[in-house]
Order: structure tokens, then C-alpha cells, then sequence
């Protein structure tokens, strides 16, 4: 499963990316407004930070801002696309961002669909030939369901009819979100920060650690010793 950062952040992309286990981003203008940063600055500074650190079919995922008519959203995708063959145009999945991703898959342009929040919207996701499509799992189990289960369904479908759109799980709340898609096949997870480094930690290993330190300090103390 591939792992991408969700934030507009620049210098946590750069903290993150450094560590050359990260496989993209998704961002989006809320994201990048809260930096106070130029929208598509901001995503050619990303787009470097990647190409350095992160694997050669790396995404950057990049939200259209108008999607009040199909032609608004081809217009804005056809910008994003010429920055970088790497940019995902991010489309949400509406009536007419979906005929925009139909015409924009057509010409080559790589979709993300978002704020998928069933197995039916994922259907007509893939029909329109999104390159991927964006589950939102935490704000699924906010409205008292199960934002997993909601991945399995779309599992189950994709495989079953051969979609080749991809899964990528959005809204991740926690390193058991992430175990759970992962279990399931899920083909990326895209993580905030907080939740990214938490996936190192174990107390076990952090105790094993110090077993170690404490068994060594022990062994050359000896050796001091017997000297």
C-alpha cells in the first residue's frame, strides 16, 4: 500500500519526505489557504520536494477550486496537468465533476475523485475513468457507520468487475485506520502528519531498546571492572 501525506504544509512534506518512504501527497486550497501561501506556488514547491526524496511515479493530488460547470473544471485540470505529468487532478464526485472526469481521463489527464462516501458513488467513479478514487473513512464513521467496511465494499467491487481505479483511502484518522486498508488491499492511504509518525512508535520496541541499552551498559561496566 502506498503511503501519501494529506496537507498543505510544506515543511512537514519536506520532514516526511526525507525519510524516502513517502509516495505522494494530496492537498487541496483549504489546506494550502490555512499557510497563507500561493495555491499553485505551493505546488511546484511540493512537486520538487517529491521528485527528490519520493519514488519516480510519485502523485501530487490537486483540487480544483471552480466546480461550478464541467468546462471550469477541464479548464482548471488542463492547467494543473501541464505543471507536472505527476499531478492528480482532484474532482469531487458530483454529477458534473464525474462528466469532467470522463473527458479529462480521455485526454490522458490522471483523476483523484473525492468525497466518495459510497460503494455506489465509486461505481460511477470508475465508469468515468478516474485514475483513483477517495473513500473518506474518518468522516464515514463520523456519521455513526463504518468508513472500513465502506473500503471493503469497494474492494469487493473493484476486483470483482476488474475496475483498474484505484483505492485511495482519505480522511485517516488513526495507525488502526491505516492497518485496517492495508489489511484489505487497499492501494494507497493518504495520512495527516500526526498520524503518519505515530506508525513508527510500538512501546515494545522502545522497551526493547532500552533491554538492550541497559544489558550493554552492564557488559562494558564488566569489562571496566576487570580491568
Amino acid at each position: 500500500m502506498k503511503l501519501y501525506l494529506d496537507t498543505g504544509m510544506v515543511e512537514e512534506i519536506q520532514t516526511v519526505a526525507q525519510s524516502r518512504i513517502l509516495d505522494g501527497v494530496t492537498t487541496n486550497p483549504s489546506l494550502i489557504a490555512k499557510t497563507g501561501r500561493d495555491f499553485i506556488e505551493t505546488l511546484r514547491e511540493i512537486h520538487s520536494i517529491l521528485k527528490e526524496y519520493s519514488p519516480k511515479d510519485f502523485t501530487l493530488s490537486a483540487e480544483v477550486i471552480d466546480t461550478s460547470s464541467v468546462d471550469s473544471i477541464i479548464k482548471e485540470g488542463r492547467a494543473y496537468a501541464k505543471i507536472s505529468k505527476h499531478i492528480l487532478v482532484k474532482v469531487p464526485l458530483t454529477k458534473v465533476g464525474l462528466e469532467a472526469v470522463t473527458l479529462l481521463s480521455r485526454e490522458g489527464i490522471r483523476c483523484n475523485v473525492t468525497l466518495c462516501f459510497s460503494a455506489n458513488q465509486a461505481l460511477l467513479a470508475a465508469k468515468s475513468g478516474a485514475w483513483c478514487v477517495s473513500p473518506f473513512l474518518g468522516r464515514v464513521d463520523d456519521e455513526g457507520y463504518d468508513g472500513v467496511e465502506l473500503i471493503r465494499e469497494i474492494k469487493k467491487m473493484y476486483d470483482h468487475y476488474g475496475f483498474e481505479t484505484k483505492i485511495l483511502a482519505a480522511s485517516v484518522r488513526s495507525p488502526h485506520h491505516v492497518h485496517e486498508c492495508a489489511q484489505l488491499g487497499c492501494d494507497i492511504a493518504t495520512i495527516p502528519k500526526s498520524v503518519f509518525d505515530k506508525l513508527y512508535y510500538n512501546p515494545l520496541t522502545d522497551m526493547g531498546l532500552e533491554k538492550f541499552q541497559s544489558d550493554w551498559n552492564s557488559y562494558t561496566k564488566d569489562l571496566g571492572g576487570k580491568k
